[in-house]
């Protein structure tokens, strides 16, 4: 249990009082939150503090949302997503120097985000771009000794680990970024399998997402997230995996679809620890 938790996201909690509330029904301590709504000042950031500690909540890391993300098809979330737009670079960069600054006033070790789409063309352009925005953003956090961690699934896994090496490159150590590894998300998009692909990224893999999903039946659209155990994922090559790799970061439950959300998180803590035994 001390390796289980949640990302805050995912109960769709209205305030951090409510967080604590759906955390304690689902049955978990720790939580993957996300700090948009603290730097929004939509959640006081006292509060959150206070509150988490006075209630034995554990914040394991952060998630930064850049702005103006479109998931609602694969072609708009490629147009938009992570740091590859022009138009809110400036926006995202400020939000994230802002986020750096929560993240280090609560302790968190790792903030995660979607990188963007990263070209595999190494002659587009493009592609230097958006790595030297990551190498700008991965510096933010680093300046407040906080590593960063983008999703899996936006890109393949060879094409983002090669992304991470060129990053490295141009990094002094203590700012060399990192995975969340989202097995579900290689599903999503359509962008390989998940086993395969952990194997690939593992050993830049510093936290993951305990999350399930089915694969489109038509090219170029969205898979579909279901509750983890009833998707494609196999679960039982994922932690072993893992466990041969000797990970030992968290297990974090995501679930960003369906009404039952507290019964699906639950679940999903059962299901890590049948495998964690």
């Amino acid at each position: 249990m001390n390796r289980i938790a949640v990302c805050s996201w995912s109960l769709r909690p209205e305030s951090p009082a409510h967080l604590v509330e759906l955390c304690a029904r689902a049955g978990v301590t720790r939580v993957q939150v996300w700090l948009d709504p603290v730097r929004e000042r939509r959640w006081a950031p006292d509060e959150v503090g206070s509150l988490f500690r006075a209630s034995n909540i554990t914040l394991v890391s952060g998630m930064f949302a850049p702005a103006g993300e479109d998931y609602s098809t694969l072609d708009s979330i490629k147009a938009t997503g992570g740091v590859r737009p022009d138009a809110t670079w400036e926006g995202n960069q400020r939000a994230a120097e802002a986020d750096a600054i929560l993240a280090a006033r609560y302790g968190l070790p790792l903030v995660t985000f979607h990188a963007g789409f990263i070209t595999e063309d190494h002659h587009d352009p493009e592609r230097g771009v958006i790595l030297e925005r990551l190498r700008a953003l991965a510096m933010v956090f680093a300046a407040r000794n906080v590593r960063v961690a983008f999703e899996s699934g936006q890109e393949t896994a060879a094409n983002l680990a090669d992304a991470l090496d060129r990053l490295d490159e141009a990094l002094p150590e203590h700012a060399r970024v990192g995975v969340n590894f989202d097995p579900a998300n290689m599903i999503l998009y359509g962008s390989g399998d998940p086993i395969a692909a952990l194997e690939r990224l593992m050993p830049r893999v510093r936290q993951v997402h305990v999350k399930d999903a089915v694969p489109s039946a038509s090219r170029g659209e969205w898979g579909e997230e279901k509750p983890a155990g009833q998707g494609a994922v196999d679960w039982a090559r994922f932690f072993g995996v893992l466990k041969d790799r000797g990970y030992a970061g968290d297990f974090v439950i995501e679930r960003e679809s369906g009404v039952a959300r507290v019964d699906d998180i639950r679940r999903a803590k059962d299901l890590i620890l049948s495998h964690l035994g």
